[in-house]
């Protein structure tokens, strides 16, 4: 499914959200910079929109993208080659419930809209606390549905009627907006995911929630 929207893929994001993500990825990054990471992975890193605003604004040594999908990266490796970005930034194809780096390889390991797609979210996290470095930091930023009324009920709206249309205008794939909100309602929220995120060995969590809810940040420490 992601190898068929690849090539629209950014478009439509930017689309849905009005351009408010933009806001959200770059307010994320910024919390995670007063750690100063240097060598960071960005999981199910897409099309490396998320990679290289950390690039751009934390100037690390080294950013490796991991995805399932080649389709999403073949696009991302273009868009890093004509950002001049290709020393810093590396695209590898990964399982993200099996990572093929030693333990404790990165200052931080980071995902924008992605962990909503792991098949087993436990064993995600798992693997990412695995690859960090002790002190190291995760930083997760995730769509999740308006907890209160009247921001849930229009959203619920907006995302099972405006974006499975929107989707198919543009992408002509049926099956990958109407999977969005589908994901975004499965995934765990707020309180919860802190559990889930101590659960899988991480302190100091920290969420915060954006626009109303619509999307929330995650920052966490090994």
């Amino acid at each position: 499914m992601f190898d068929r929207i690849a090539p629209t893929y950014d478009k439509l994001n930017h689309l849905m959200s009005l351009g408010i993500d933009r806001r959200w990825r770059r307010t994320a990054v910024d919390a995670l910079g007063k750690h100063r990471p240097q060598t960071l992975l960005d999981i199910a890193t897409g099309t490396g929109d998320f990679a290289m605003l950390l690039a751009e604004r934390l100037h690390p040594q080294h950013i490796t993208g991991a995805d399932i999908s080649e389709g999403m990266m073949a696009v991302g490796r273009e868009k890093v080659k004509e950002a001049g970005l290709q020393d810093v930034i590396y695209f590898q194809y990964e399982d993200c419930l099996k990572l093929s780096f030693p333990d404790g390889s990165f200052d931080a390991v980071t995902s924008a809209y992605g962990v909503r797609n792991f098949q087993d979210l436990d064993a995600g996290l798992r693997e990412m606390w695995r690859v960090l470095r002790p002190g190291g930091h995760l930083l997760i930023v995730e769509l999740t549905p308006p907890p209160h009324f009247p921001m849930k009920q229009l959203f619920w709206l907006y995302a099972h009627v405006v974006m499975p249309l929107l989707g198919r205008l543009i992408s002509h794939d049926d099956s990958a907006y109407t999977y969005l909100p589908a994901s975004m309602e499965a995934f765990p929220q707020a309180e919860e995911m802190e559990g889930i995120l101590h659960k899988a060995g991480f302190a100091d969590v920290e969420w915060r929630r954006f626009t109303f809810g619509i999307s929330t940040m995650y920052l966490a420490r090994k």
